[in-house]
């Protein structure tokens, strides 16, 4: 009896794109929707994978709670940068391709019946870089903060640091975004930065180890320069775990590492501890 040809062959049926992960730490592939149900973290390891800004707001804040401001303000491109592309046009393709327009979301919510003022960069557009747009929102929302004396939570997702597109301008946020933190703080408020994988280059010089309570989700990337550069530089065999959550609270550089699933109580608490409401 002849072989089936391949044209009578039943043909196998494929699985349907989006419904599986391959978690990039303990290299198991694994249900989307698992993942999903547990803040976007792996079932079987627990790697926090990376969230949109607009889904940590849902993770952590009150259903429905969540007022935004400053949305419609849009980067510029004063020094007419161009690398491989033209950064105006570099904008416009990360605008088409997140739906944000820029990295950076802010604005007000409860946490458990907490009123907070929040800020939250999203590694998606330009890997969390600060530019003039992120830098003003979160200024703002510093001093709104001071204003309306609410406890104060900027969550990081920034692994480019401070955006060369636009030179000084963006360096120039760092001290931006400290002197309104500055006078938060002499006003007597609360703020909680919570560090997520990567936060690095100038925006971890700057606000994202100014909190007064600084807490890390495990396992995340945190530091200045990559440790390859560092390497390069000093021409020495870094530490184990180098840069890593779990080094950086063994030396002191950050509060406490906490697993996504306990943030929101865990900020709850700081803030009933600091009767700052």
């Amino acid at each position: 009896m002849s072989s089936m040809s391949q044209l009578d062959r039943p043909s196998k049926r494929g699985i349907p794109e989006g419904l599986w992960l391959r978690c990039p730490t303990c290299r198991a592939t694994v249900f989307k929707k698992d993942v999903e149900s547990r803040l976007n973290v792996c079932p079987e390891c627990d790697h926090h994978f990376p969230v949109s800004a607009r889904r940590r707001l849902d993770q952590l804040l009150d259903e429905n709670s969540f007022e935004e401001w400053d949305a419609t303000l849009k980067p510029m491109d004063p020094l007419g940068f161009v690398d491989d592309k033209p950064y105006a046009q570099r904008i416009l393709d990360q605008q088409k391709k997140t739906g944000m327009n820029d990295a950076a979301v802010c604005g007000a919510g409860f946490i458990r019946g907490r009123g907070v003022v929040i800020g939250i960069t999203d590694f998606a557009f330009m890997a969390g870089s600060m530019g003039a747009v992120v830098g003003e929102k979160l200024s703002r929302a510093a001093e709104r903060a001071t204003e309306q004396r609410r406890p104060l939570i900027f969550v990081s997702g920034s692994g480019g640091g401070a955006r060369m597109q636009e030179g000084i301008l963006s360096l120039m946020q760092m001290a931006k975004v400290s002197a309104a933190l500055a006078r938060y703080h002499a006003a007597g408020g609360l703020y909680v930065c919570i560090l997520t994988h990567p936060t690095m280059g100038g925006v971890a010089a700057s606000w994202a180890f100014q909190g007064d309570v600084t807490i890390a989700e495990p396992k995340a990337m945190i530091g200045f320069a990559g440790a390859r550069t560092i390497k390069n530089t000093i021409r020495l065999e870094l530490p184990d775990g180098f840069q890593t959550s779990e080094f950086l609270l063994k030396h002191g550089f950050v509060d406490r590492v906490v697993h996504r699933r306990d943030i929101r109580t865990e900020v709850s608490r700081l803030i009933d501890y600091c009767d700052i409401r």
